[in-house]
Order: structure tokens, then C-alpha cells, then sequence
């Protein structure tokens, strides 16, 4: 599948925007964060403009931008309807946690867990738009609802630890909460890559034109002479070279360079900001890198008029 930027863009920035703010919430709830003016403010504007500026550059990647309202209708049968609905409905509780925490100081629960509910729902609708596609073998698994919660608490716990040493805030279980978060989303990725790499496609050029019990069919001849749509969103690949380097260029920025912060920020807390202002940049290059690689390698069945063995 072609990997387009904007989605890649919304689907790392929105994950990030809502984790953090469930986090903000949940743990304010729980008492383990205070309830300071402009550290609530500070951590729910990065949220929400992270969130925003997701669902914003996901619209470019619309035939006709400007009708992307139509889609909200579609809520029955249609993941993305219904995780546009999630994320507005989200606004609501978003404003008025932070409302209760800026100019109150105070942390409102009702708004607050419902805000934790609908930012995490709004998250696996996100991946639901692609688990639930029958026609991307690699995406509709078990891994990949798994994949888009955990890479998302790993960005949007980065991002609490980078706030708490801004404001000085003393965060210790923050660290082992990063920690965990890290490991549980390197597991995941690590299991969906070993998917990738041994699953052998249940759609064949004989079951997708029905000749299959005639013996093996091969490509007579191309449908067509040029490129068309389907060829450059549906049937974009990547060598197996390349996607093994970049697989390392994410665990090394995504998972490894921020856990070796988090680590030597616990043995040296005076270089706390500086190392989780390096982690939270490695952790968002190698979160786009694995989003990217998400995508490129994902195959559509339709590649098996092209030409593709299996998908």
C-alpha cells in the first residue's frame, strides 16, 4: 500500500495527542499528578493540538477534502465514520478537564474518565479502519489493534515524562510507566513484523479469478499499459533489504534510544530534560518509520491482477 504522509502524520500525531491526555487525566484522577495550573495547561494544549493537527492532515488524503463531513454518516458500517464521530464527541470531555484544571486547579473526574474512555475508543477505531480491510491480509490480524495502543502510550508517556521534568514535577513511577509502555509496544511490533514475515497470503491469482482448479495462473498480459490509482495506492512495494533497515532504524529511535534515556535519567535526574527531550524526538522519527513501514508493507489483493503470487 502506498505509504501517504498525511496518514502517517495523523495516525503518529493523533495516537501521541490522545495518549497523553489520557494519561494526564487518569493520573490526576489517581492523585499521582497535581493538579498545577500551567502544567495542565501546557500538557492538554500539546494533546490537543497533536489530535487536531492528526485529523487535520488526514483530510488531504480525501479525493474532495471538502466533503469529508459526508463521511460521519456512514457510522453503521464504516470505521472511519465512526472514529471521526469519537473524535469530535472527545473535544468535549478534552475542554472540560482542562477547564476544571487551568482555572480551577481542580480535576473534575466525570469529564476526566470520560475523557480516558473515549480518547482510548477513538484510538482502536483508528486501527479498526485498518484490522477490519479483508483485502489487506497484513493489516487484518490480531496485531495490529495491539500495535496502534501501545505504539501510542509509548509516544504519549515520552511526551508526560518530557512535561514532568519541564515543570520539575517528581514523576519516579512515570519512568517504570515509560518503561513498560516501551517494552509492550517493541513486543507487539516485534510480533507483527514476525506475522509479516511468515504469514503467506490466503488469496491467490487462481482464487481471486476463480481458475485455480485448473492449475496455476500467471499473468498473460498487464490490464493496462500505464499507472493508474490502483497501481500507485494499492500496489506499492518495498525491497526486502530496505524494509529490514528501516525495521532496525525503528527499534533503535522508537524503542531502544528512549528506553537508554529513561534509564540514565533515573542514575543522573540533573540531565533529566535534556535526555527525555532527545527520547521524545528518537521515539517520534522511529514511531513515523514504523508507521511508514506499516503501510508500504501491507499488500491488497488487488496486486493479484498485477501480476502478485499471493497477497
Amino acid at each position: 500500500m502506498y505509504p501517504a504522509y498525511s496518514v502517517i502524520f495523523f495516525t503518529t500525531a493523533s495516537g501521541a495527542g490522545y495518549a497523553l491526555m489520557v494519561l494526564l487525566s487518569l493520573l490526576a484522577v489517581l492523585g499521582v499528578l497535581p493538579a498545577e495550573r500551567w502544567f495542565g495547561f501546557t500538557g492538554f494544549l500539546i494533546g490537543l493540538i497533536a489530535v487536531t493537527a492528526g485529523l487535520l492532515s488526514s483530510t488531504y488524503h480525501l479525493g474532495r477534502p471538502e466533503r469529508a463531513w459526508r463521511a460521519f454518516s456512514q457510522w453503521r458500517s464504516s470505521w472511519l465514520s465512526r472514529e471521526g464521530i469519537l473524535a469530535v464527541a472527545t473535544f468535549v470531555p478534552a475542554g472540560l478537564t482542562a477547564l476544571g484544571w487551568v482555572f480551577f486547579e481542580q480535576i473534575w473526574w466525570l469529564p476526566a474518565l470520560l475523557l480516558v474512555a473515549l480518547a482510548i475508543t477513538t484510538i482502536c477505531a483508528t486501527a479498526m479502519i485498518y484490522a477490519s480491510l479483508k483485502t489487506v491480509r497484513r493489516w487484518r490480524n490480531g496485531w495490529t489493534l495491539p500495535g496502534y495502543l501501545t505504539m501510542a502510550f509509548a509516544s504519549g508517556v515520552l511526551w508526560l515524562c518530557l512535561l514532568c521534568a519541564v515543570f520539575e514535577i517528581r514523576g519516579e513511577p512515570l519512568l517504570w510507566l515509560a518503561l513498560i509502555s516501551i517494552f509492550a509496544a517493541s513486543l507487539v511490533k516485534l510480533g507483527y513484523w514476525r506475522f509479516v514475515d511468515t504469514e503467506t497470503g490466503n488469496a491467490t491469482a487462481g482464487s481471486a479469478t476463480g481458475l485455480g482448479r485448473f492449475g496455476k495462473v500467471k499473468l498473460f498480459a498487464a490490464p493496462h499499459t500505464e499507472e493508474n490509482y490502483l497501481l500507485k495506492e494499492m500496489g506499492f512495494k518495498i525491497a526486502r533489504k530496505h524494509a529490514l533497515k528501516l525495521r532496525r532504524i525503528a527499534l533503535l529511535l522508537g524503542f531502544a534510544a528512549p528506553v537508554l534515556a529513561i534509564l540514565i535519567a533515573a542514575l543522573m535526574p540533573q540531565a533529566t530534560l535534556f535526555l527525555f527531550i532527545l527520547a521524545v524526538l528518537a521515539n517520534a522519527v522511529g514511531t513515523l518509520t514504523e508507521r511508514w513501514l506499516f503501510f508500504a508493507e501491507a499488500r491488497h489483493v488487488v496486486t493479484l491482477f498485477y501480476g502478485a503470487d499471493v497477497a
